[in-house]
């Protein structure tokens, strides 16, 4: 009956006469109705079956059964169980049929039919899942034996349709409205499935499957779908089966160390973006190194992930839910926390309508997979996610996050500059030029731009005038063959004014100076107001020629000016320039001692000149200075092989904190240095070249002194 309400009484609308003295005459009767949501009302859909637990690895000892196989049966259980323990479901018996409950309901799981897994794999690799139910135990063995992480047993070919098959289901529950988000508890996992092999303790792409299905079966009303795989690992097989397929979006989230990470390819790789139709759809985050926790996987999300999903606008999300990132997975070796996914799930829900299905891949630590899968389901079924309780994030996060925004912003609007809102903040150190825009007599750096203009290139100017000013110091022309004309390299090499006299020579290589800046949010142009141009390396100059030493300064650009870029190469320009003026200039001046700063990238010029010319007799060190960035060069000499042991008394290279060549030396626990073919090499505390400069000046420049004053030439 409709009611209207007046006060604290609740009358029936056909008792409200007009003469009513407590009845407004402009009374609002709204009429009862049923919620207006779409959402909420709905249950969480669930699959789960106990028969998906009897594709195991065959015991061939005791030591086996004790410590069985991380692809466990009981990873399914332990989530289901923990479900049940925690009241979302309500099965006592823990038996798979039963559940009923006010929260979750059931998804019936059924068997993947041929028709279905043909739609990603080949009829080849079908019929050898196929063939395992008949096989004997020593065929089943040698098919372990010889596969690429993955097992087999008789029941492997029902538990892997079944898996594939609830994962289909699942999906299908979500797409018809009959749940509001769905949790398929499946296994054996599927995402390094290849199209035609098994791989990775998978046998069939249990979500590429299901979403060729999805969009097979309601082409009206999924049009794209977005595969968001969190395993730690690189789900290869799903990449595969969509990489020329625009109307699926995938994104991965791996462990990657280079490629060297399982499965061991460069097909996780962030320039992996998709071909043909695909090209741009295919989204790789790929984490250099292990560790990785809660912030750095909310930072991807936040830079990468969310804006890209927006703009994709998918139908339907599937998450491919690997618990392997989970701390505590010795496996995976990261630390993503129960409240991590939870704040990952939380934000998918807010896409594609909350058309949410979250599909079991690995994870083999079964408190953690179990705790893990607790959280996901708790916030598909509408509670809000935990804390975090890690905010920090690593550095290589920051550096592979960038990235994947410059190699994925060509085909995504709000990756574009502009849309990130990344802020460069001053740096807090030396070697800042004031007045660099008004002193080449442009407006901005934008307007140097729109000129063609390199801003390196207007900064070498700016220093050209400065030390031709200050200092009278004059060009060195190059001429050699090998370097491309352009104006970038035209002030490649300016020396002091008495360098042909000159006893004592300092050289100095370095990259282009750097340009810190605040950037615009909207346009993501660069703010010239605040910018500062920061190049420690001219601090050699002002310390060489206060000690009266003849002074070249090189400065190798990143890449140049003109048609020729493409071409250029910044560290074989700089291996060309050094053997160059040793061969026209150095040799034949007065100088009977040489000292060698390099910078960056350029120092694989100073390398390379001692390993190809016998400078032993005039240089007497060298001094260099690595960010993370630039690689160790080892000296190869086509002299003889005692110029290793005198490059390795004869120099220091001064390496960021980070630099992967301490990598190994951290992971085995040892506090060897790196070998001596690449110099004394030392480990610098902070990252950046100009700040490892800023911290070890001073020790670089007592090292040349005591070379070039205290330098005894018997004891050679």
């Amino acid at each position: 009956m409709e009611t209207a309400f007046n006060g604290d009484r609740k009358r029936p609308l056909d008792s409200i006469k007009p003469e009513d003295q407590d009845v407004p005459a402009n009374l609002v009767i709204v009429p009862e109705r049923e919620p207006q949501l779409a959402y909420v009302p709905l249950k969480t859909g669930l699959c789960y079956d106990v028969r998906m637990r009897y594709h195991a690895k065959i015991f061939t000892s005791y030591f086996e059964y004790i410590d069985p196989h991380p692809e466990d049966p009981r990873r399914i259980y332990r989530i289901y169980k923990i479900l049940a323990e925690n009241g979302l479901i309500n099965d006592p018996t823990l038996s798979g049929r039963d559940q009923i409950g006010d929260l979750m309901v059931k998804i019936p799981v059924r068997e993947a039919s041929a028709e279905e897994i043909l739609l990603v794999h080949t009829p080849e690799h079908l019929r050898f899942i196929e063939s395992t139910q008949q096989m004997t135990k020593e065929e089943l063995m040698a098919h372990t034996e010889k596969g690429d992480s993955v097992y087999f047993n008789n029941d492997s070919l029902l538990s892997a349709k079944l898996s594939c098959g609830g994962a289909i289901e699942a999906c299908k529950a979500v797409v018809e409205g009959r749940v509001k988000n769905a949790l398929a508890v499946v296994r054996p996992p599927g995402h390094h499935a290849e199209p035609d092999a098994p791989g990775g303790f998978c046998l069939f792409s249990n979500v590429a499957v299901a979403a060729k299905s999805i969009l097979a079966s309601y082409p009206e009303s999924v049009r794209r779908i977005v595969i968001v795989d969190w395993d730690v690992h690189h789900g290869n097989g799903t990449q595969k089966a969509f990489f020329d397929d625009p109307r699926v979006l995938y994104i991965s989230l791996h462990r990657y160390e280079h490629g060297k990470y399982y499965p061991g390819t460069k097909a996780g790789g962030a320039d992996q973006v998709g071909s043909g139709a695909g090209e741009g759809f295919n989204v790789n985050i790929p984490w250099p190194v292990g560790g990785v926790g809660d912030a750095d996987y909310i930072y991807a999300f936040n830079r990468v992930i969310m804006p890209v999903c927006h703009e994709f606008a998918p139908d339907l999300v599937i998450i491919s839910s690997g618990f392997d990132a989970a701390d505590g997975d010795i496996i995976g070796g990261c630390h993503v926390s129960p409240a991590g996914y939870g704040h990952m799930t939380h934000a998918l829900k807010s896409l594609a309508k909350g058309n949410l299905c979250v599909v079991l891949e690995g994870g083999y630590n079964l408190d953690a997979i179990a705790s893990s899968a607790l959280r996901v389901a708790k916030v598909l079924l509408g509670e809000p996610p935990e804390e975090l309780k890690s905010v920090q994030l690593k550095t290589e996060t920051i550096e592979v996050i960038d990235d994947v925004i410059k190699i994925q912003s060509q085909y995504w609007k709000t990756l574009k500059p502009g849309y990130d809102g990344q802020d460069f903040s001053k740096p807090n150190i030396m070697g800042d030029y004031d007045g660099l825009v008004e002193k080449l007599g442009a407006v901005s750096f934008e307007e140097m731009a729109g000129k063609g203009l390199k801003v390196s290139d207007a900064i070498r100017a700016y220093q050209k005038e400065e030390l031709f000013e200050k200092r009278h110091f004059v060009p060195l022309p190059i001429l050699t063959e090998k370097l491309p004309e352009s104006s970038s390299l035209r002030d490649l090499v300016l020396c002091s004014p008495d360098v042909y006299q000159a006893d004592k020579l300092v050289i100095v290589v370095h990259d282009s100076a750097r340009v810190w800046a605040r950037r615009d949010p909207v346009t993501g142009t660069l703010d010239s107001a605040s910018a500062v141009v920061v190049d420690q390396s001219l601090r050699f100059l002002d310390w060489a020629l206060d000690q009266q030493y003849g002074v070249v300064d090189i400065n190798v650009p990143l890449s140049i000016s003109g048609s020729e870029d493409a071409q250029y190469n910044n560290i074989s320009s700089a291996q060309d320039v050094l053997l160059y003026l040793w061969d026209h200039y150095i040799q034949y001046f007065k100088v009977s001692k040489i000292a060698f700063v390099g910078v960056g990238d350029a120092y694989n010029g100073v390398v390379h000149l001692c390993g190809h010319r016998d400078v032993r007799g005039l240089v007497k060190c060298s001094v260099n200075y690595l960010d993370r960035a630039t690689a160790l060069r080892a000296i190869v000499s086509s002299i003889d092989e005692s110029v290793v042991d005198w490059f390795y008394q004869n120099s220091l290279v001064f390496t960021a904190a980070k630099h992967p060549c301490w990598g190994d030396v951290e992971k085995n626990g040892s506090s060897k240095r790196p070998r001596k073919k690449y110099g004394r090499v030392l480990r610098a505390d902070v990252e950046g070249v100009d700040n490892i400069i800023e911290e070890r000046l001073e020790e670089g420049c007592d090292f040349i002194q005591d070379s070039l004053e205290d330098y005894d030439s018997d004891s050679e």
